[in-house]
């Protein structure tokens, strides 16, 4: 019998032979082959070390010691640390080191000046922490994505190599990350700054710097709608789908960019931007609705674009126009792009735009609306090299 008892009750001699299974008793283990383990020796060496030079000091210290070094309760530091999107961990677990250490005083000491609130640090902490996690995940995924495609790799193998060849590329992404911040955030503020408020929202021959409207940014939203995306991303497998949804993210950056406008955020097969004037945004809508006609890889877009005031949070944006803008684009035909007729108004003496006045229609939240059609109209619209 399998527990080794006689069917007397007897146990057999300790040198009877023991019974054979026909199934195995539990789950089969193997060894891995020699190339194998010293291969992953070798991958958990290279994450060891390159966390060493990350990190920049060895993990030293508690949480509870580095919140006393900092001056700051527990509670206090646990908070800046879940806006940066760290985990939860033990009283005991020794994790942080002295850059950890740094970086929670210079946060703090800007607390303690009163350059900023409490709330003020954890949201910017929080957008810091946000935005480089989305970041670097986009970067190593890429970087996977190119030695598959260009040298033949399989995923692991990628991902293994990718290991062995960070190290030479982290100092120069940190700087460009640095310079990019720069720029970014000196085109934020003279945007802020230099821009005189335009456009319909605005009584008519004023012109100075924006003010403490309820609302208080005039803006060109838009949005771009990819055409039949959900049956499209069902008869396509998941690296395809990466491809043209990573196809269609691109188009949208560059010509959005081009065209002087700001990408506020992409979610799946949609963008949603922004431009500083109405014919700004006009342009970029009409590109970004051309472009997706003639790509021959990706489908259609419903393009749609509104000119008025928007209240700015979080890196998005929110208002009655950001919802009609969103409503004219489910509206739109493939190809075509929409606005309104206030936005129509703002543009109308322009001859690089032709306006195209369609049927009053009934808009969820904003009763009786009249879409117009805005098409292309003198000039060459805007050029992407």
């Amino acid at each position: 019998m399998v527990d080794g008892t006689e069917a007397d009750g007897a146990r057999p001699p300790r040198t009877a032979p023991l019974p054979v299974l026909s199934q195995a008793a539990g789950p089969e283990t193997r060894a891995l082959p020699l190339a194998q383990a010293l291969a992953r020796e070798a991958t958990r060496n290279d994450a060891r070390e390159l966390e060493r030079r990350l990190l920049g000091a060895e993990r030293t210290m508690r949480r509870r010691e580095v919140a006393a070094a900092a001056g700051i309760s527990l509670l206090s530091a646990r908070k800046l640390w879940r806006a940066m999107g760290f985990p939860n961990l033990g009283d005991e677990e020794v994790a942080f080191t002295t850059v950890d250490l740094d970086a929670l005083l210079t946060i703090v000491e800007k607390v303690r000046d009163g350059s900023l609130s409490e709330e003020a640090a954890i949201s910017i902490t929080r957008s810091i922490g946000q935005m480089t996690d989305r970041m670097v995940v986009w970067q190593l995924e890429a970087m996977v994505e190119d030695m598959i495609q260009n040298e033949g790799l399989g995923d692991r193998e990628a991902r293994r190599a990718l290991l062995e060849r960070l190290p030479n590329l982290i100092d120069a992404m940190e700087k460009v990350l640095v310079y990019s911040w720069r720029r970014q955030l000196n085109a934020a503020v003279q945007r802020m700054v230099v821009r005189p408020v335009t456009g319909p929202a605005v009584p008519a021959g004023h012109e100075g710097f924006e003010d403490d409207a309820p609302l208080p940014l005039a803006r060109a939203v838009g949005f771009a709608d990819l055409v039949s995306y959900t049956s499209l991303s069902r008869r396509m497998n998941e690296r395809t789908l990466a491809q043209l949804v990573q196809r269609f993210e691109n188009k949208c950056a560059e010509i959005i960019s081009v065209g002087g406008g700001r990408l506020v955020k992409t979610v799946g097969d949609e963008v949603l931007y922004v431009a500083d004037t109405p014919e700004a945004g006009a342009q970029i809508s009409l590109a970004l609705a051309k472009e997706f006609q003639e790509d021959e890889f990706l489908p259609n877009a419903r393009v749609a674009m509104v000119w008025g005031r928007v209240l700015s949070r979080l890196g998005d944006i929110y208002g009655p126009t950001v919802n009609l803008a969103a409503r004219l684009t489910s509206l739109a035909e493939p190809g075509t792009v929409l606005t309104d007729s206030l936005t129509a108004a703002a543009l109308a003496d322009d001859p690089r735009f032709v306006l195209i006045p369609q049927e009053t229609t009934s808009v969820r939240g904003f009763g009786d609306v009249n879409p117009v059609v805005l098409a292309p109209g003198e000039g060459r619209g805007l050029v992407v090299d």
